[in-house]
């Protein structure tokens, strides 16, 4: 028997500008949104997701016998009004929007069984389930499971599988619960015993032992941070700092800068700094710089505040150009990149403090470096480091050009006894969380997280994996390839750009500070969306190669596969990867049994891994074409399959608007037995973020809307196709606009 399957409002008409203004706009939320849960490449706006989603299972009014066209466009824009509402972040997790939405979807789902009466898979009274084959960031599960679809996700990247479980598998087991855990020492109960909805209890938890954490992390290791204690010397010639003589204060930040012996055959025996700024803040009438004061071969670095006579002299530190061209300090020489690689790569880098970033009452303090605060940085001695290699892969990795060879040379000795011993805390903090739980009269069945378990031992392992992403977020700003922002005045994460680039002068934030870079900020960033994720069902999350997987059949599918050769998730989350294994394999095994993220199945174009650039072209095709007709052949057939597709900024510009990318991903949907009915660019990304400024970021995601295609289907001639394209185009675009403006397509 044939399906029948009516058109969905996907397939005809969207209210776009709607949607896209929302994605843009997510892009910059923070509270409460899941990204700042851990970071993942190209995440989609959950706006544009649930739109998606919605226009997916909803059927167009327009392809209803009987119904007039006044009808069927007043009920359309019934629809796109859902949409619109749906989209506002403020809407997230409103119930009313929600629910009428919801309503809309079995309405729709209920019409197509009544179509399909009798047909296996057509249950009146069981919306089908959801299944995302690269789910990565989660954003679609997400989406789905708001819905109150049964959502699955699978990855072939146990980072991935991890963030998903953390999104959609975890929260759902352990809503409604009250935290076990004790009240940090000096706090109040804020909340009434039994205020805790969704996942509020378990968000409150991954605090309360974050806490716990850092306090028991200090005894260990706090004499590694030390205060500064303001001195009437150090206020002489500040007097900015005469206030504060006899305090000690909170350091937020050690600035270094990497150093080179001097080509200059008078200073060879020098280490002169590679620095790309001397410039700490340019706030306006907070401004402040460090001078390098220079006496015959030696050197110190000395910091000033205030707009100095200097101060634009000084932006660009000892950098002559782009690149790694810098001069000396002391007699002006320049520094070839040839040079610096050479020394490099010859084990001769070494580095040298620059300021110290301290915590006032009004803001920050910048003050001279001294010997002692060098001597205690580099007294640490770690007794591991994560030793495995980055790829030979310049293009996203440029570190092991100058001799940085491991993701544990990223980290200075100080930032690797941290976080190793952040990284140990986290199992003492699950057996810590267990005991409390049975304290608390919480029921234990004496299964984990791995096994389905949702008791004591599990809940245990549930805090357990949320406050290791804590430490993922503490080695995403306490590494050396860290950023001092001179405007925000603050560290900056080394993910700025989808790559590790080489950095010649980083900041080193101070774990244990309240900042940005500290534990607390960390963990605040891990638990604030808990509360915010949808808890009615639970989700199921596993680790699958999406071209041999199987868990589509039956479900209704979208998915935002790989982007051709645009990101390296796989050799990028290997960062990660070696701190969630050391921190989690006990509680998934399975997932992290392997020393690296898998890569040879990784559906990417990469041509450092495959030999050359058509190699990389022919194993992502082949790769992709196997993922997508493994959908075309599992989804439900009641829906189409949306697939996303991110554009670069050089695909969009008006002179081309196709790539090597692009033609080869149509080519795989093809060639995989789907048949297009549709495209909708999404502007899904901001222009004023790093990785756009000045460079080939993706800029626009393409939806595509695809049916299995008819294996009788028939070809036609390219003036037949023109023939009728002029025929239907008319009426088509009339309804796309809809009398409207903003329901076309971006150009």
């Amino acid at each position: 028997m044939s399906i029948k399957a009516p058109k969905k409002l996907i397939e005809v008409a969207l209210p776009l500008d709607d949607i896209n203004v929302e994605a843009a706009r997510e892009k910059s939320i923070r509270q409460g949104h899941p990204s700042t849960l851990h970071l993942w490449w190209a995440r989609r706006p959950l706006a544009a997701a649930r739109a998606v989603l919605f226009a997916q299972m909803v059927n167009d009014p327009g392809g209803v016998a009987g119904k007039t066209k006044a009808q069927a466009d007043a009920e359309r824009e019934e629809l796109f009004q859902i949409i619109r509402e749906l989209v506002l972040w403020e809407n997230t997790n409103n119930e009313e929007v929600l629910n009428k939405a919801r309503a809309a979807i079995w309405k729709s789902w209920r019409e197509t069984c009544e179509l399909n009466k009798g047909q296996p898979g057509f249950d009146p009274e069981k919306l089908p389930a959801f299944h995302d084959p690269f789910a990565g960031g989660g954003s679609i599960p997400l989406e789905a499971q708001r819905f109150g679809l049964e959502a699955y996700a699978s990855d072939l990247n146990p980072v991935a599988v991890l963030i998903n479980k953390a999104m959609i598998e975890i929260p759902p087991k352990f809503a409604g619960r009250k935290p076990v855990g004790p009240i940090p020492e000096g706090e109040k109960q804020g909340r009434m015993e039994s205020d805790w909805p969704r996942a509020t209890g378990l968000a409150e938890d991954v605090r309360r032992y974050g806490h716990w954490m850092r306090e028991e992390a200090f005894k260990r290791i706090g004499h590694l941070y030390p205060k500064v204690e303001i001195t009437g010397e150090m206020a002489r010639d500040r007097p900015d700092l005469k206030g504060f003589v006899g305090q000690k204060l909170t350091v937020i930040a050690w600035l270094w800068a990497r150093t080179v012996k001097s080509p200059n055959p008078a200073f060879s025996h020098c280490d002169v700094p590679l620095a790309s700024s001397f410039v700490l803040s340019t706030k306006k009438g907070k401004e402040a710089c460090v001078e390098p004061v220079v006496d015959n071969d030696q050197y110190r670095f000395r910091v000033g505040v205030g707009k100095l006579g200097n101060f634009d002299d000084l932006k660009n530190g000892t950098k002559l150009s782009r690149g790694a061209n810098f001069r000396c300090v002391l007699s002006g020489s320049p520094i070839e990149p040839k040079y610096i690689y050479s020394e490099a790569k010859s084990g001769r880098l070494s580095v040298r403090l620059m300021a110290v970033v301290a915590e006032g009452q009004k803001g920050r303090i910048y003050l001279s470096p001294t010997e002692e605060m060098e001597t205690i940085a580099k007294q640490s001695e770690p007794t591991w480091k994560p030793d495995l290699d980055m790829p030979e892969n310049p293009r996203w990795f440029s570190p092991p050009m100058y001799g940085m060879k491991s993701f544990g040379d990223l980290f200075i000795p100080r930032q690797l006894v941290a976080l190793t011993t952040f990284s140990d805390l986290v199992q003492a903090a699950r057996e810590k969380v267990v005991a409390d739980a049975k304290a608390a009269g919480m029921a234990d069945e004496g299964q984990g997280l791995d096994a389905g378990g949702m008791g004591v031992t599990a809940y245990g392992d549930a805090v357990a994996v949320y406050l290791a992403f804590g430490v993922d977020r503490l080695s995403m700003t306490g590494n050396s390839l860290v950023r001092w922002n001179s405007v925000g005045e603050k560290a900056q994460h080394c993910f700025g750009r989808q790559a590790l680039p080489m950095l010649w002068d980083y900041a080193e934030p101070n774990f244990f500070a309240s900042a940005t870079g500290s534990i607390i900020a960390a963990i605040k960033m891990v638990e604030n969306p808990l509360p915010w994720m949808p808890t009615q069902k639970i989700g199921l999350v596993c680790q699958r190669d999406a071209a041999i997987q199987i868990l589509s059949i039956g479900k209704l599918v979208s998915t935002d596969p790989p982007y051709y050769d645009n990101i390296g998730y796989a050799d990028l989350s290997d960062f990660f990867y070696v701190w969630l294994r050391r921190s989690l394999r006990e509680i998934y095994p399975a997932l992290f049994s392997t020393l690296a993220v898998p890569k040879a199945e990784e559906l990417v174009a990469t041509p450092y891994r495959h030999g050359s650039k058509q190699k990389a072209e022919a194993f992502f095709l082949d790769g992709m074409t196997r993922a997508i007709h493994n959908l075309a052949e599992q989804a439900h057939a009641g829906f189409p399959v949306t697939i996303y597709y991110a554009f670069k900024q050089s695909e969009t510009k008006e002179s081309a608007t196709s790539s090597t990318g692009w033609e080869t991903f149509l080519d795989a949907v093809i060639q995989a037995g789907f048949g297009i009915t549709g495209t909708w660019p999404m502007r899904t990304e901001m222009k004023t973020r790093q990785i756009s400024m000045g460079t080939n970021a993706l800029a626009s995601s393409i939806v595509l809307v695809c049916r299995k295609r008819d294996k009788n289907a028939t070809s036609i001639s390219r003036r037949d196709f023109q023939r009728e394209l002029r025929e239907t185009l008319p009426n088509s675009l009339e309804t796309m606009l809809g009398g409207t403006q903003g329901n076309s397509p971006v150009a």
